[in-house]
């Protein structure tokens, strides 16, 4: 089995709803173990800015699947919540599931990279995986712990469904 680390993303429809949904559907697969989430976070929509906040998190697995079958999974998953693709890469969407990291492995295929292509310029995904793995080491050698000094908060809080409370995650 290796340790795997999918990004979990929404902000239309029921973001919450959809969230939770999809990791007790990541929960089913076959051949998979999960292990556990991060806390939720409410991060700023990137590119097209007139849409909602998104509500991230993100999950760690131990999985016997090749990444291309995880794909095909995570997928179907997505569709069956109403995920439709368009051009428009970061529009709003019920549910986005990234695969971030597959082990130590370094993939590109047409349909598939990894580690994701932005993961070490994301605050969305980089202060979740610290809360799971702290002392986490990319496949190129460089912890963690670097990107975080690199890359700024940008205002990413706790995810609270009352819209006029927030907790400001601290800068480092």
């Amino acid at each position: 089995m290796e340790r795997i680390w999918i990004a979990i993303g929404s902000n239309f429809g029921k973001p919450l709803k959809q969230v939770n949904t999809a990791l007790s559907e990541l929960a089913k697969l076959p051949k998979t173990r999960f292990l556990a989430c991060s806390s939720y976070y409410r991060s700023r929509p990137l590119g097209l800015q007139n849409q909602p906040d998104f509500l991230n998190a993100v999950a760690v697995l131990d999985t016997a699947l090749t990444p291309e079958i995880l794909l095909n999974y995570i997928q179907a998953i997505e569709l069956k919540q109403g995920r439709v693709r368009k051009a428009n890469r970061f529009g709003p969407r019920t549910l986005d599931l990234d695969i971030l990291l597959f082990g130590m492995r370094t993939i590109v295929t047409p349909r598939l990279t990894i580690p994701h292509y932005d993961i070490y310029n994301r605050e969305f995904f980089l202060y979740p995986l610290k809360e799971l793995s702290p002392n986490l080491q990319f496949p190129n050698g460089v912890m963690l712990s670097y990107y975080l000094t690199q890359v700024p908060y940008n205002n990413l809080t706790y995810w609270n469904e009352d819209l006029s409370i927030t907790t400001h995650i601290p800068i480092r």
